[in-house]
Order: C-alpha cells, then sequence, then structure tokens
C-alpha cells in the first residue's frame, strides 16, 4: 500500500498539518480529531478501513503540529468550520467525507447541516449534536471560559521567555488518563502524546506539553433544543453512521430528539452501540472498524478502476472488502455472459 504523505495546507494564520493515509487517485474521507486530541487518535482504526479510499488526518489548529492563532486571539468553533472549507478549497473538492470524534462530531453535524448538498458521508464518534447548558450553568460556562482564556493567553506569551512546567513521559501518560477521565486508556496514551508534547531544553529526560492551552477554553458553538432539532432537519440524505461507546455519557437523553428527527427524516441515518469508553475508537478499534466498514463500503464503493492492489497481496485486504470486490465481480461476470448471449 501506497506510504502515508505528510500535508501541510496554508491557512491565514499559518497552516494546519495533516497526514494522507492510503489511496491518494480519489478524494479521501477528512478525519477530524476530539478536543485537546490530534491525529493520533485514528492511529489504531486506520489499518481496519476499507483500502480503496485514502484518509486524510489533520490536526485542528492549536493541536498536535499545527500552528497556534496569534496572542490575544481566542479559539472558536467557527474556526474550526471554516478550517473544513479550507481544506475543500485546497484540494478542490465539491463535497466531502467526514469521520470525527467529540467536538468533531459537534463541528460536522453543524458543517452537515449547514452543508448537507457538499456532505456525502459523515461517520460521528460517541457524539451527536452541538452541547446545550441550561441559562445559568451557561452563564457560569461563560464566565469561567473567559477567566481560563485570559490566564492561558498569558501563558502563552510567556511560553516564549519561559518553558512550560517539564514532566516525565510515565507522568504525562497518567496526566491524559486521568484528564481524560480514564477514556484513554494508558496503554494507548501515546498515540496522543507523539504528537502534543515537546522535550524539555532543560531536562532532557522530561517533556513539556506543546499543544496550545488556550485550546482548553475555546468558544463553544451554543445550541438550544429547538435550534438543534431544526440543524438535524435539514441533514435529509446525508450518509450519516453515530457510534455511542457503551461506557461514555456524551450520547444521553438530550440527544434523543434529534437522534429521532435523523431517523425520521434520514434514510441514510444509523445510530450503532460498540463496547468502549468516549475514545471508543481508539481502545476497540476492532469492533468500530466492523461498523463503519460496511456503512462506508454501502456508501462510497470502490470502483473498479481506483483498484491498486496487487493480485499477489490479496489477502491483505480486509474481509469485508475482499467479499464486496467478488460480489462486484461476480455481478460484471454476468454482465459479460448475458451480453455474449445476446450477440
Amino acid at each position: 500500500f501506497q506510504e502515508p504523505m505528510d500535508v501541510r495546507i496554508d491557512m491565514p494564520w499559518g497552516y494546519v498539518v495533516g497526514r494522507w493515509y492510503g489511496n491518494r487517485q480519489v478524494r479521501p474521507i477528512l478525519a477530524l480529531h476530539g478536543w485537546l486530541d490530534n491525529m493520533g487518535t485514528w492511529d489504531k482504526l486506520l489499518p481496519l478501513l476499507p483500502q480503496h479510499l485514502g484518509v486524510l488526518c489533520i490536526d485542528l489548529p492549536g493541536h498536535g503540529y499545527s500552528s497556534k492563532l496569534p496572542e490575544g486571539i481566542a479559539y472558536h468553533f467557527v474556526d474550526y468550520l471554516c478550517v473544513i472549507l479550507r481544506v475543500m478549497e485546497e484540494y478542490g473538492w465539491q463535497k466531502v467525507s467526514l469521520m470525527a470524534h467529540s467536538m468533531s462530531a459537534m463541528l460536522c453535524f453543524i458543517f452537515a447541516s449547514l452543508n448537507p448538498h457538499r456532505t456525502d458521508l459523515l461517520v460521528s464518534i460517541d457524539i451527536v449534536k452541538t452541547r446545550y447548558r441550561k441559562p445559568a450553568s451557561q452563564i457560569d460556562y461563560l464566565r469561567g471560559n473567559i477567566e481560563g482564556y485570559m490566564v492561558e493567553d498569558e501563558r502563552f506569551a510567556n511560553a516564549k521567555r519561559q518553558e512550560p512546567p517539564a514532566y516525565t513521559y510515565s507522568e504525562l501518560e497518567q496526566v491524559l488518563h486521568k484528564g481524560s477521565e480514564y477514556s484513554v486508556t494508558l496503554e494507548n496514551c501515546h498515540h496522543i502524546l507523539e504528537r502534543n508534547i515537546s522535550r524539555s531544553t532543560k531536562f532532557p529526560a522530561k517533556y513539556f506539553f506543546s499543544r496550545d492551552g488556550r485550546c482548553k477554553y475555546y468558544t463553544e458553538f451554543h445550541t438550544s433544543p429547538p435550534f438543534a432539532a431544526e440543524l438535524a432537519r435539514t441533514i435529509k440524505n446525508v450518509p450519516y453512521c453515530v457510534i455511542k461507546g457503551s461506557e461514555s455519557n456524551f450520547i444521553d437523553e438530550q440527544s434523543d430528539e434529534v437522534i429521532g428527527i435523523l431517523r425520521e427524516n434520514n434514510p441514510h441515518f444509523e445510530l450503532h452501540e460498540v463496547q468502549g469508553t468516549h475514545h471508543v475508537h481508539l481502545n476497540n478499534a476492532q469492533g468500530v472498524a466492523a461498523v463503519i466498514n460496511p456503512f462506508i463500503l454501502r456508501h462510497r464503493p470502490p470502483h473498479l478502476e481506483t483498484w491498486t492492489v496487487d493480485d499477489e497481496k490479496e489477502e491483505e485486504l480486509p474481509e469485508v472488502v475482499k467479499e464486496f470486490k467478488l460480489k462486484v465481480e461476480d455481478s460484471e461476470n454476468v454482465k459479460r455472459r448475458k451480453r455474449k448471449s445476446n450477440l
């Protein structure tokens, strides 16, 4: 298979980096990670996906190796929406296929509702819709968010002159494990940490978090239940697969109305539950792939002319892809026999 290709996409404030896995002859799936994570979140799932489609994973602004916003500029949900549009513009895509986790699943719910005609596939992992808080808690959230951002913005300015606190690698694993509310297992923390930390210049055996701390206090896109319902009603004919982690409560009764609307209005909507935490795609990649692969094959099936796998490597194809390829070839053989019989 093709080696992954690192990409850099220019943005007005800097750049977004990514890695294009697999087939580069057809438009890939654009994969977007969750809050404070990075493209490493997909490491274990990617090898299990159908090989006829590539996957372009990116680090969102302030995350991983992508540029941070300038000093004094707060991160906003809409900034991330614009990143999707800028990536589409960079590659000349009229449509986009999206795979998203957590914060980015909220992002893609909004994107698909605003651009259903430009979204031809959406896989959302462990979140369906944007968040809603009751007015009193929303006031507290806004106040705390602004105060937290001001502190982090000052730290961001000071970081140019003073290195952030450093930790041993095992300490960072514990910080991530606990900070994710034990969603990322200890043995999988390295997938996220690889692009989130830098080696200390003061203490060579230690590391510090290099992602932008201001991302902790990004401004969410807040939607009341009636607004979320209206957004859901616009997603009528978009193939939309939601996967819930069985041990996670991110999809709860607050999501019921939106799920009901999607089920009623969108014939291509699916909701599945897979054993695992909020990071179910990282901790139980096999279980998630078992749901995603048939969905992808159904809505973005392979065309034989895009097939680039050598015959001797047939056994390397995922079983579900091999079965689909055989069905396509069988149907083509039947058509050829019928054409010959009519000659």
